[in-house]
């Protein structure tokens, strides 16, 4: 793509909605600059520059609209964005997407829902798309980063590092699977960048699954896109006493699907959970966790060893005893209040 193009498409960015909407029934680059290319307003040449450089080394460019690399999902959607920058393996636009979203400041049981979901999602080989906050979405991002199965989607510049925090993920995913963004190279966060951000996460999905959202999240508002746009749309349920929590109780209430399991998730697409990730059997010490009475007296809400006492039967020592080595199986973990099982078993 040559800087006049750039700059073109740059213009029409920029330009109402209204003129946008009638600019995208152009079948080609060629087509738009003859109809429309004296509407658009002048782009600062800074911006078209920094664009042409970012397209010069390998696994980084620019995705037009016009473009076959362009996924079909995302123009679907009501206002998709005229250029796509990347960084990565841009082949995983065309694979199967499930956005993951949640809570920036997630609960421990959130997180490890989070790397359940996620681990299951790219067993079955899908993508697991998010916006690269903290909590919820690098959760997601981590776990289905290793297996090269993740999109990032940011609310800055292709070249920007936001929160500072995932730099390292940032830098990871970029070499394992996918960066994009719409806004070019140099460009900072602004706040209105997000919700922006939000609405091509749900557009390369075919759903969206939000773990851990209070009423008032931007999470909600990348399950709100994926509704208008008709994509499934699932939320996670907890506690009606925990804030962090309502944002999904009024997801449901809206008619997303309420996720129990990922295979709650796997059955959108037709496929079915492989069981173990990693393709082993459980070992037969964890399948008698079943039947043992402490065990099974945890759950994602943290326990004293008073009540893990009194819920189990077992003497005080026999539960310290056995909760250490829990915690050091990593079954359980130690958090503010108790202890909580972790995983999911």
């Amino acid at each position: 793509m040559d800087a006049e193009q750039l700059c073109l498409l740059m213009g029409a960015s920029k330009a109402p909605n209204k003129v946008q909407k009638a600019a995208r029934e152009c079948s080609s680059i060629a087509e738009l600059s003859e109809r429309w290319g004296q509407s658009f307003k002048p782009v600062d040449p800074k911006w078209v520059k920094a664009a042409k450089a970012w397209t010069q080394p390998e696994r980084q460019g620019v995705i037009s609209y016009f473009c076959d690399d362009y996924p079909e999902s995302l123009k679907s959607i009501q206002n998709p964005p005229w250029l796509l920058y990347y960084r990565g393996r841009k082949e995983l636009l065309q694979g199967v997407g499930v956005a993951v979203v949640g809570s920036r400041k997630a609960s421990h049981s959130g997180l490890q829902i989070t790397d359940w979901i996620a681990k299951d999602l790219v067993a079955a080989g899908i993508v697991v798309v998010s916006g690269l906050a903290m909590g919820i979405d690098a959760q997601a991002h981590k776990t289905a980063a290793d297996k090269g199965k993740t999109i990032a989607v940011l609310g800055t510049g292709i070249d920007q590092y936001y929160p500072r925090r995932n730099k390292s993920l940032q830098d990871f995913i970029a070499h394992q699977g996918l960066l994009i963004s719409e806004f070019p190279p140099g460009q900072t966060a602004r706040i209105d960048h997000f919700p922006r951000r939000n609405r091509i996460i749900s557009g390369i999905s075919q759903a969206v699954v939000v773990v851990e959202a209070a009423r008032k999240s931007g999470s909600l508002s990348t399950a709100i896109h994926g509704l208008n746009e008709g994509r499934e749309v699932g939320a996670v349920p907890g506690s009606v006493l925990m804030p962090e929590h309502q944002g999904c109780h009024w997801l449901l209430q809206q008619g997303a699907k309420l996720i129990n399991t990922p295979q709650d998730i796997l059955d959108w697409f037709g496929v079915s959970a492989t069981g173990s990730v990693d393709g082993s059997e459980p070992h037969e010490e964890n399948q008698s966790l079943a039947n043992c009475r402490l065990f099974a007296s945890l759950n994602s809400e943290p326990r004293t060893i008073d009540d893990m006492v009194q819920l189990s039967g077992l003497e005080v020592a026999e539960v310290m005893e056995k909760i250490v080595l829990y915690e050091l199986e990593g079954l359980v973990a130690a958090v503010p209040g108790g202890y909580i099982k972790v995983g999911r078993r």
